[in-house]
């Protein structure tokens, strides 16, 4: 039996899916008949053509026979990988300090490979966690150990759980497959964008753990690191807060892009530590069926579509030029949410169920920005850029008034310099502040979003308008520092310390950061070689 997976089938909305049978068997020559078995791999949607938006959909079929050529868009399907050999124990269970994405699949590879691990983590578990956030957004509330980042699926339990990746790496569908089999949501395995919901991935979190749990795998929540203990200029342990000591050999740092203090012990060490770029802006939450209108056409989105997305990028000249501006971490159906781990800093993230059932659309629109920005301002060394971080956020919880309030203004009125109406329907929580925004972010940041809002309004035609608001900050888009590796993921100056993920600089997003930690836990299982 030959399988094949042919890719690109159009297919109408409202269009039943028994019409792709006949119409993969157009594009292989052959008769509907010959085909033994057909199944959905992957459906994207194309609305490029306002008003006749289409599903593009990717399908396996099975062959009696094989065929002499392929057509374009036919590929043969790739063979089942096979399960990664068992490894040789190490004399003592490698450390992983993180339970976020990065960590928590490094953990999870690691034992497919017959090692088990301590996870360690400063935060809670997904329970009261979940009561800890709870009271955030009700009563401007932060507890520093326990928030939408640290805790049990580090920053990732807190998003709206988004698979998709700008990063292409067989793993990846190893790590939406077993979001799928957690979370119990198999439609992932076909979305063209991958979403599991914020009402979802606490539990596929939870799930999770308790396999890792039942393999063998050691979990310290609510313990803080404070040092890293060398003997010989090798990690031999992880210093606990209270004075604790975990032994071990091996230590993954996986600590998620919000670990401030770790980055401040490593510049302290005079460890191996780099500032790097990142971006910043704000949030512009639009009306969803604005969106909606703008990306489908019509009046009303069809009932058989989701609602609409966008993906913009500008690099604008003038005033801002060399920057980038992109949408960033695009939410429809969803929430703004606050995302400080500190008192008195005040950040944003979006996030959305898995039914995106909010009337509200939101996206990070945020600018580069580089250590030449940090030194315009004074900030100079390996943590420039947490200094520089630092102090939008303070300012933008200043000027929320306190309590992380956030400020707000409507987006015409920020792309117009003018103060405008008081904002209107948000659903950011504790609440907003109406504010003046360029009381945030340097000029070059301010001038390249102005120019770049215009241009994407070009793009799509009713985005700035004062139905939008602009709600801060948004700092968080990745980690500030980097923790440099070797081709062989260790640190350069601590044999026996595997930087992974965001928070170290070699990832962004929960599907890039399991990957990572999927690589990470191969490099290490390399070493150990294989089981006798």
């Amino acid at each position: 039996m030959a399988r094949y997976r042919v890719q690109n089938l159009s297919l109408r909305p409202g269009e039943d899916d028994a019409v792709l049978r006949a119409r993969a068997a157009v594009k292989l020559g052959v008769d509907p008949g010959a085909l033994a078995g057909l199944s959905v791999l992957r459906r994207s949607l194309d609305a490029r053509q306002k008003g006749r938006p289409r599903w593009l959909v990717s399908v396996e079929v099975e062959l009696e026979g094989a065929l002499p050529s392929l057509p374009s868009d036919v590929q043969p399907a790739p063979a089942p990988a096979p399960a990664p050999p068992r490894v040789r124990p190490p004399a003592v269970r490698p450390i992983i300090l993180g339970a976020g994405p990065a960590g928590l699949f490094c953990a999870w590879d690691l034992l497919r490979r017959g090692v088990p691990s301590v996870v360690v983590d400063r935060g809670r578990t997904i329970g009261p966690r979940r009561r800890d956030v709870a009271a955030l957004l009700r009563d401007g509330h932060l507890d520093p150990e326990s928030n939408m980042n640290f805790g049990e699926g580090g920053a990732g339990a807190y998003t709206d759980g988004k698979l998709a990746t700008g990063i292409h790496h067989p793993a990846v569908r190893t790590v939406v497959e077993l979001f799928a089999r957690l979370g119990g949501v198999e439609r992932i395995l076909v979305e063209g964008k991958p979403h599991v919901g914020s009402d979802v991935l606490p539990s596929a979190i939870s799930a999770m753990v308790a396999e890792l749990t039942a393999g063998g795998c050691e979990f310290r929540w609510e313990t803080r690191a404070t040092d890293l203990l060398l003997r010989g200029g090798r990690f031999a342990g992880l210093v606990l807060a209270g004075g604790g000591l975990l032994e071990s050999d091996r230590l993954v740092l996986a600590p998620g892009n919000s670990a401030r203090e770790l980055f401040e012990l490593f510049a302290a060490r005079g460890w191996p530590i780099e500032a790097k770029p990142f971006a910043v802006g704000f949030r512009a939450e639009h009306p969803q069926p604005l969106i909606d209108r703008i990306q489908y056409g019509g009046e009303r989105r069809d009932r058989t579509l989701p609602p609409a997305d966008y993906k913009l990028a500008d690099t604008p000249r003038g005033g801002g030029a060399g920057r980038g501006v992109y949408s960033f971490c695009m939410c429809p159906g969803g929430v703004v949410v606050p995302t400080p781990t500190e008192p008195g800093l005040l950040c944003t993230n979006g996030m959305s169920n898995s039914h995106r059932s909010s009337p509200l659309a939101n996206a990070g629109i945020v600018v580069a920005v580089s250590p030449a920005d940090f030194a315009a301002e004074g900030f100079e060394g390996p943590l420039a850029g947490l200094a520089w971080q630092r102090r939008w956020e303070r300012a933008a919880h200043d000027l929320g008034g306190g309590g992380y309030r956030a400020p707000a203004q409507r987006l015409a009125s920020f792309v117009a310099r003018r103060a405008g109406a008081p904002p209107g329907r948000a659903s950011y929580r504790p609440g907003v502040t109406h504010a003046d925004l360029d009381a945030l972010f340097p000029e070059a940041v301010r001038s390249a979003l102005r120019t770049s809002l215009r241009a994407f309004d070009r793009r799509m035609r009713g985005f700035v308008t004062d139905e939008a608001l602009l709600v801060g900050v948004e700092t968080r888009t990745s980690a500030p520092c980097r923790l440099p590796r070797t081709d062989r993921f260790a640190s350069p100056g601590l044999p026996g310390v595997y930087p992974c993920g965001e928070g170290a600089g070699h990832a962004g997003g929960i599907v890039s950061s399991a990957v990572d930690g999927l690589r990470v836990a191969e490099a290490i299982a390399e070493e150990l070689g294989p089981a006798p």
